[in-house]
């Protein structure tokens, strides 16, 4: 994780990620991702693996469903770089015409199975296709993507920006054939030149309007797919070989309008990803080697560049204060409420906006490596992260469309072959069925809902990593947190000092030189009042940590150990009566830090001095806690502090239950524990953290929060949810957010099939028609849309 945590006293060099609390970052920290995969395969919960990649690398078949905007995939809209699989090489590429299952189908079909190919991955949001791959050239999967009827481009950084605008197309084409359409239904009403001008009027709509839907429908039809396009072909083709041409046009105008309205509304659910890439400015004035500054694409500046941000301007890249002092709205990014004041050495977010001084900053991280990049990274990775219901309704789809299709192939010749029915009239029935049997608003429902959910808490500073959790979260019935960094600030001071044996001049200082070899906040207090004191340093050898307890190491070679109360305690240094001192001090809130010279020639070991450190509970802590109590959820505090320290913070803001001592494998017994409960009463449990020594916790947990603030890359890399500030109150908006996106879940999927079922009954008694059906179907579909993209406007309560 992102930080080291009070209760383990970690030096430096035991912090993977090494970030301390005052913001400095350790540059020289190791990438990997040990609590991604510890997270993600190590326990047995009811996680969904999806998440981890953003899709499913099987190369089988797709769900058969239609036109609709659903989003999975990979995450390029900086940049074109992606990850290979193990083993194969991988290449990105744009395909404009992509943007919904009905070509996700297709191309997995045509090229899925395909010798060498090892997995694709799709972004339908963005139109990327990335293919895993062994092959020597990738010219046969661009010619089989191009007999599909799409063109694949090579993604490169001149064009992986560009793959989220699409020049609009002409209305007046669509206008014209509504216009023939209209004129078909007067003519066949008023019988004018009939049947003549009728079948010529909306052989024209069918011209105008409907040729790329049958071009696209027998190419889905000769790669054995149902798709929307097929469906729709069939269902013209034979309502104008029975003679109804007023229906024929009128169906195909309606279905292209609806197609373009439904465009128009997804391209809404791509600006919620959009807007967050507009937050950075595309140019930075960066200073010169002459000593001039100018301004350069932001792009183009490297890692160590100085940057000067005027007044009103926004940041272009991370960084870190030079010169000057100013507040910055990181509202954006954090989704922090007021300013945040930032001096000489305190971090900048790309995307954060100058609210008054003139700043001078070093950049620490490329364009496409910024704060900002990795939150639209992991919003773009999460849309791939299918949600249990969207899975649900992908695998109804693949069954409802086929189904449907051989009941309406049965209307058409059942009752005429059997019942002496008439045929056209039957036949007539059997279009309209076709036109149901596109599962088309139920399948989009899902997705557009997920997508809006996830960038409106990207936009309060809440980053969730996938539907999974964003499901999840409302089942959330037990909140565990840690203490420092997470209810308190995690900046204790220095309160209490004092020498146990009168032998021990130099304990204090013996004690600030073990305490500043540890970047751990209650350590860091001790070192820092020796240092406001004018105490000496001194040289320290063999120095280590001892997780949960402290550190040791030698002081002209005699060995020694700095650590909590636990630690002395198991080192037999404590005598009754400092037992009680000690206790004393805890009642008061404040954690114990203590000096011990180890057993040497069999004396046992001395405590020479002890530190009382106090830390500071957070403005809005209590407040969050009530909030998570009023939404039913049950809070447990588990902290490597003192039982009598932890009851105070516990108190203080109206914890649950509070467990003090608690080692790594404590905490995560309990929050095994925990689930173990909640998951049989269908609960969830929840982890709030910000140190290494989390990690086990965190990956016991159902979901794991990360405190965002001083680690911000960690945590967008390896929490389910990761605020991007500290404010608590975001996991309660958080779980609101969930029962809100669950809500509309549920209603879309209630209106889809609603309307189908309505529809279907309509049919059956003979009152349903063609033109209805459509209207009905790309009705529903809209509908479904508009109401998930309220999301966008609300967001998170």
């Amino acid at each position: 994780m992102a930080r080291t945590t009070p209760e383990n006293l970690l030096p430096p060099s035991s912090a993977a990620r090494g970030h301390g609390h005052d913001h400095e970052h350790s540059h020289g920290h190791d990438h990997s991702h040990g609590h991604d995969h510890d997270h993600r395969h190590d326990h047995d919960h009811d996680h969904d693996h999806d998440h981890d990649h953003g899709h499913d690398h099987a190369p089988g078949p797709a769900p058969a469903s239609c036109g609709c905007g659903t989003t999975c995939g990979t995450p390029l809209t900086v940049g074109p770089a992606v990850v290979a699989l193990a083993g194969t090489r991988s290449a990105a590429y744009r395909i404009e015409a992509m943007d919904c299952p009905t070509e996700e189908t297709l191309i997995r079909n045509k090229i899925g199975n395909m010798a060498g190919v090892a997995a694709l991955d799709f972004n339908l949001m963005q139109r990327v296709l990335t293919v895993h791959h062994k092959l020597d050239s990738l010219d046969p999967v661009v010619k089989a993507i191009a007999s599909l009827g799409m063109k694949a481009e090579p993604l490169s950084d001149d064009n992986a920006e560009s793959a989220v605008a699409e020049p609009g197309k002409p209305w007046w084409p669509l206008a014209l054939a509504g216009a023939a359409a209209i004129g078909a239904e007067v003519a066949e009403w008023f019988q004018v030149a009939a049947p003549y001008l009728p079948a010529a009027l909306a052989l024209a709509t069918v011209l105008i309007s409907g040729l790329g839907v049958y071009r696209k429908g027998w190419i889905a039809v000769r790669n054995g797919n149902l798709n929307i396009n097929a469906l729709m072909s069939i269902a013209v083709t034979g309502a104008m070989v029975i003679g109804q041409w007023p229906e024929a046009a009128m169906v195909m105008v309606l279905f292209a309008l609806a197609e373009r309205i439904e465009a128009a509304s997804l391209d809404r659910a791509r600006n919620a990803v959009r807007g967050l890439m507009a937050m950075a400015p595309e140019q930075a004035t960066v200073l010169q080697a002459d000593g001039t500054w100018q301004a350069v694409e932001a792009r183009a500046v490297g890692v160590g560049a100085t940057v000067r941000l005027r007044p009103g301007e926004r940041v272009a890249l991370d960084g870190r204060v030079l010169r000057g002092q100013s507040a910055l709205d990181q509202a954006p990014i954090t989704g922090e409420s007021v300013p945040v004041d930032k001096a000489q050495g305190d971090p900048l977010y790309a995307g954060s906006i100058n609210q008054s001084g003139e700043l001078e900053y070093a950049v620490t991280a490329p364009a496409t490596d910024s704060t900002l990049a990795r939150i639209i990274h992991a919003v773009e990775a999460a849309q791939g992260s299918r949600a249990p219901t969207q899975r649900f309704v992908d695998q109804f789809a693949r069954i409802y469309t086929p189904v449907v299709f051989a009941i309406a192939l049965g209307v058409a010749v059942v009752p005429p072959l059997l019942l002496g029915g008439a045929w056209l009239a039957w036949i007539y029935k059997a279009l309209v069925l076709l036109v149901i049997a596109c599962p088309c608003a139920l399948v989009i429902s899902t997705p557009v809902t997920i997508v809006s959910g996830l960038a409106a808490a990207a936009r309060r500073g809440i980053l969730i990593k996938g539907g999974v959790y964003l499901e999840q979260g409302r089942h959330l019935s037990w909140l565990a947190l840690d203490k420092t960094g997470t209810l308190t600030h995690g900046k204790p001071a220095q309160t209490d000092m004092a020498l146990l044996v009168d032998d021990a001049p130099q304990a204090r200082a013996i004690a600030a030189s073990l305490a500043a070899r540890s970047d751990h906040p209650v350590s860091r207090a001790v070192a820092t009042a020796a240092d406001a004191d004018g105490v000496a340093r001194l040289e320290v050898s063999d120095f280590a940590a001892l997780p949960g307890q402290g550190v040791r190491g030698a002081v002209d070679g005699v060995a020694y150990s700095l650590g909590n109360h636990r630690l002395i305690h198991d080192l037999g240094a404590c005598s009754p009566a400092l037992e009680a001192r000690l206790e004393a001090i805890e009642r008061q809130g404040k954690t114990i830090v203590m000096l011990a010279a180890m057993p040497d020639g069999g004396r046992p070991a001395r405590a020479l001095a002890l530190f009382g450190v106090a830390d500071t509970v957070r403005e809005t802590s209590r407040q969050a806690i009530e909030q998570l109590h009023a939404l039913g959820v049950k809070t447990l505090m588990l902290s490597g502090d003192n039982p009598h320290t932890a009851d105070a913070i516990g108190q203080a803001v109206g914890i649950d239950e509070v467990r003090g001592n608690q080692l790594p494998q404590d905490k995560a017994d309990a929050i095994a524990a925990l689930a173990g409960q909640a998951h049989t009463h269908a609960g969830k449990v929840g982890m709030v953290g910000d140190g290494i020594n989390d990690a086990p916790a965190l990956a016991r947990a159902d979901i794991g929060f990360a405190m965002g603030a001083a680690g911000t890359d960690t945590a967008i890399e390896t929490a389910d949810v990761a605020l991007m500030d500290d404010d608590l109150r975001k996991i309660p908006a958080f779980v609101q957010l969930s029962r809100r996106t669950s809500s509309i879940l549920r209603q879309n999927i209630a209106l889809a099939l609603g309307i189908k079922v309505v529809f279907l009954a309509l049919t059956v008694m003979g009152m349903g028609t063609m033109w209805m059906a459509v209207f009905a179907d790309m009705g529903a579909s809209l509908l479904v849309v508009f109401n998930g993209l309220r999301l966008t406007r609300k967001g998170v309560a």
